[in-house]
């Protein structure tokens, strides 16, 4: 016996804190919060084997939601810096996803409550590591967009991060891209979002965005100089003609929806501009 095997073995004895099984010449024990059915009148029992915290040999009667051969979404339960993500695979014992199959940037590791998409391998010790799965396995799940969907939202998981862009699984298995212009910040890896679609593609894949359209991030884009000038008491130094560059750093916009901004804000009579400064008008 060894972890990682799903056996069908003998009740040996029953213990008060559960049940040792037998497959003829070794004991392993089912502990009784490790039981899903009653057991009493039974003679055999279908276990799976698995590692417990001290590393000893145990039993279980709850299946692996994944396994070596089976791919499946699995819930993100905590980071640990230097080690990886583990992943909640439906036993008492959670799987590790390792640093080598996350992006380099903890930044953009999945937090507790995204979504990875993986397989399960147990070690001969009874380790637990699960793999997400690489992109000729996720593309078994992808169905093709339709040309409806332009310029509508579509609401998915990101599945793979690089240095071109996210990609994403919608929650309809559309296959989705989203590119650095197209958002403001990078999505987390196994993050739910929800983007619009700008363009279907001839490979049933879409193009996606995390931008708000252009009127309304005017809206938000005016909000977030406004909040920026009332914290500077009134006043900032950017204006209509600053340098883009400076505006990009500030702002993270760019010149052209800085200027929109700034022109909704004074056609609102919020604002006036005087020698290179923005002010907020009383």
């Amino acid at each position: 016996m060894r972890p990682g095997q799903q056996l069908t073995l003998k009740i040996d004895h029953k213990v008060d804190y559960g049940y040792f099984l037998t497959d003829g010449e070794k004991n392993v024990l089912l502990h009784r919060s490790e039981i899903t059915e009653d057991i009493e009148d039974m003679e055999e029992v279908t276990v799976f084997l698995y590692a417990d915290h001290e590393g000893r040999l145990a039993a279980t009667m709850k299946r692996p939601l994944i396994s070596a051969d089976e791919y499946g979404w699995v819930d993100v339960v905590d980071a640990v810096s230097d080690m990886g993500v583990f992943v909640n695979v439906g036993l008492s014992k959670d799987a590790l996803v390792a640093t080598e199959h996350l992006p380099p940037y903890e930044s953009v590791w999945p937090q507790r409550g995204d979504k990875l998409y993986c397989m399960l391998k147990i070690t001969s010790h009874g380790r637990m590591f699960a793999k997400p799965a690489p992109e000729d396995k996720i593309s078994e799940l992808f169905s093709e967009a339709t040309p409806d969907l332009m310029n509508k939202e579509l609401s998915g998981t990101v599945y793979r991060l690089t240095a071109s862009g996210s990609f994403v699984i919608s929650d309809s298995d559309i296959r989705g891209f989203i590119h650095p212009s197209e958002r403001k910040q990078e999505p987390r890896l196994g993050e739910r979002v929800t983007a619009r679609v700008i363009q279907v593609k001839e490979d049933g894949s879409v193009n996606l965005s995390l931008l708000p359209r252009k009127q309304d991030a005017m809206s938000v884009d005016a909000e977030e100089i406004l909040t920026y000038i009332k914290s500077r008491n009134g006043a900032m130094p950017y204006w209509d003609k600053s340098d883009p560059d400076d505006i990009k750093e500030r702002f993270n916009m760019s010149k052209a929806a800085f200027k929109r901004a700034l022109g909704r804000l004074m056609k609102q009579e919020r604002i006036y501009q005087e020698e290179g400064w923005t002010y907020e008008k009383k």
